[in-house]
């Protein structure tokens, strides 16, 4: 018991102080982990970001519930989770509950900054990984046509061929960089249990549309949708935007929220798919519900395939075959990316030039200035309220 307060009590304090997004938290982890508690070797935890990061899924959360399970089990992995993902759900928690009652000018205002700094931030993760996973003229090929293929064949289906093809096209066409050789390996033995959550994985992506088709209940639908967005999202953080918003506006949203509680995300530590929580509140008749539906739905898939995956990691990731395909899924993610920027994310927001002086100031000043997005967030708020207040809207 006290091994598990230990891990929930540190990712709790790295869920209250984690800003930056995921590539911040996995720096945070290794300094706690590696540098300061001496959990892992560089070692281990290089092959833990690695395993987490060939998987669909919140590659940072995914990281940390590895941790937990190294640590304490299946529970300490759990336990790792609470601790990391509890304040980003509670405080979203509290903006979907003010959200109702921003209804003045003022209030108007501060939903259009957030929704505006959200342009900003999706155009500035676009940029940033178009830079490290579109870095070639191959890579860009795949990524230039999954733009045009979403742009083509709108929503869910146009993404998810998109990424298929990339893999495809990513094992034909690309090469792959030997794999490095460490001692360490995360774990060797391959158990039942570790079957069960494979097992588990694909049971629900097929189980949870069935119910949600059969029940015509809200609660099964959203559970659908955040399962089958933490299923099918290779990249994790922004990427999970464009899937989210092709199930949830307009039918379960308004575009307007969405973009909202998207861009507040921004301002809190934590992990960025804590972002199911407000939507999952947002769109429920019972709020309470709806957070805990998504504060969950979203994560599990990529924690059953992350915890089942372990044994078999040091197999798969020498397969130059898996690493080929995976490069060419992370170059059509900045494609898909690159779409939703453009359709629905910067039409419907940018509607006249100051939204525009707005996001490009946004833009520049996380790109050149590199302000952290949690003050940009506050920042592009205040200015929303503000303009709102002086008749600028």
């Amino acid at each position: 018991m006290r091994a598990l307060f230990e891990i929930f009590s540190i990712f709790l304090k790295l869920g209250l102080t984690s800003f930056g997004g995921p590539v911040a938290h996995l720096g945070y982890f290794r300094t706690e982990f590696v540098g300061r508690r001496k959990w892992l070797d560089d070692g281990q935890y290089a092959d833990l970001v690695a395993l987490c990061q060939f998987l669909p899924g919140p590659a940072s959360s995914q990281v940390g519930f590895a941790i937990g399970v190294q640590r304490g089990g299946i529970v300490g992995g759990i336990a790792a989770f609470l601790g990391f993902t509890l304040p980003s759900i509670v405080l979203l928690l509290g903006f979907a509950a003010i959200i109702p009652v921003l209804q003045g000018d003022m209030g108007q205002g501060l939903i259009r900054g957030l929704k505006l700094i959200a342009v900003a931030i999706v155009a500035h993760a676009v940029l940033g990984m178009a830079q490290s996973l579109a870095n070639t003229a191959r890579k860009a090929i795949i990524a230039v046509g999954a733009l045009i293929l979403c742009l083509l064949l709108t929503g869910f289906v146009g993404q998810i061929f998109a990424i298929i093809l990339g893999a495809i096209i990513g094992y034909l066409i690309l090469e792959a960089p030997a794999p490095t050789k460490e001692s360490n390996k995360v774990e060797t033995r391959f158990a039942s249990r570790h079957a069960i959550a494979i097992a588990s994985f694909f049971i629900l992506l097929v189980a949870l549309p069935v119910l949600a088709a059969s029940t015509n209940q809200t609660s099964f639908a959203l559970a659908d949708i955040f399962y089958r967005a933490g299923a099918l999202v290779f990249g994790g953080g922004h990427v999970v935007l464009p899937l989210l918003q092709a199930e949830m506006v307009p039918d379960l949203l308004d575009q307007n929220l969405f973009l909202a509680g998207y861009g507040a995300t921004q301002a809190l530590p934590g992990p960025i798919f804590s972002f199911a929580s407000y939507l999952g509140a947002m769109a429920s008749d019972t709020p309470l519900l709806g957070v805990l539906i998504g504060a969950t739905a979203i994560f599990v898939p990529g924690f059953l395939l992350t915890y089942g995956a372990l044994p078999i990691w040091q197999g798969l990731r020498t397969n130059q075959i898996a690493r080929k395909a995976l490069l060419g899924t992370n170059a059509a993610v900045v494609g898909l990316l690159a779409a939703a920027l453009i359709n629905p994310i910067a039409i419907q927001a940018l509607t006249q030039p100051i939204d525009w002086a707005i996001a490009v100031i946004g833009f520049v000043i996380l790109w050149q200035l590199k302000w952290p997005a949690w003050i940009l967030v506050l920042a592009g708020g205040a200015a929303g309220a503000l303009f709102a207040l002086i008749g600028l809207y």
